[in-house]
C-alpha cells in the first residue's frame, strides 16, 4: 500500500508537469517565491536521494541547496531544462524502488543525520508520500497559474 501511494503522488506530480515547455515549467508563481514546476520535480529528486540514498542505502552523496538553503535557486531554475529535471528525478525514483524492494522488511532502520537518529523504511516511505502530497498542491496552483489547467 505505502509503494502504490508512493507511486500515485509521482505519477500526480509528472501529470502536472505534462505539456509544458521548459519555460512553462521554469516559470515561478510570484515574487518574492522562486517556487516553479521544474524546481519543484528538482526538489523530489533530492528529497529521494536524501532519503533512500542517504538515509536508507548509508551512501554518501552530497546535498543540493544553495548557501541560502534555496532549492529553487540551486537547480539554476532559469536555465534548467524539462530534460534534465526529469531524467534526474526518474533516476533517482529507480534507486529508490531499487532499494525499498531489496531491503528485508521496512523495519530496515537508516541514520538521519540531520536529526540525529535512526528512522525505518516504513517511516521514510510515509514521510515522502506526506512531501509528495503537500508539493502536489503546489503543483495544482503553479500549473493553474501557467496555462489555467486544473484538477487532480
Amino acid at each position: 500500500m505505502l509503494r502504490a501511494f508512493l507511486d500515485y503522488h509521482r505519477a500526480t506530480l509528472a501529470w502536472k508537469c505534462d505539456g509544458l515547455s521548459d519555460e512553462q515549467l521554469r516559470r515561478r508563481s510570484m515574487p518574492p517565491s522562486t517556487l516553479s514546476l521544474l524546481g519543484l520535480v528538482r526538489h523530489m529528486a533530492e528529497v529521494e536521494r536524501t532519503w533512500f540514498r542517504r538515509v536508507i542505502d548509508g551512501e554518501d552523496v552530497p546535498l543540493v541547496w544553495s548557501a541560502e538553503g534555496d532549492f529553487q535557486m540551486a537547480y539554476e531554475a532559469g536555465t534548467a531544462t524539462r530534460s534534465e529535471a526529469f531524467d534526474a528525478w526518474q533516476a533517482e525514483v529507480e534507486r529508490s524502488r531499487r532499494i525499498e524492494r531489496s531491503a528485508q522488511s521496512l523495519d530496515v532502520t537508516g541514520y538521519q543525520a540531520r536529526w540525529g537518529e535512526d528512522v525505518s523504511l516504513r517511516f521514510v516511505m510515509l514521510h515522502l508520500i506526506h512531501e509528495y502530497a503537500r508539493h502536489n498542491g503546489h503543483a495544482d496552483f503553479l500549473r493553474e497559474g501557467v496555462d489555467g489547467t486544473v484538477g487532480a
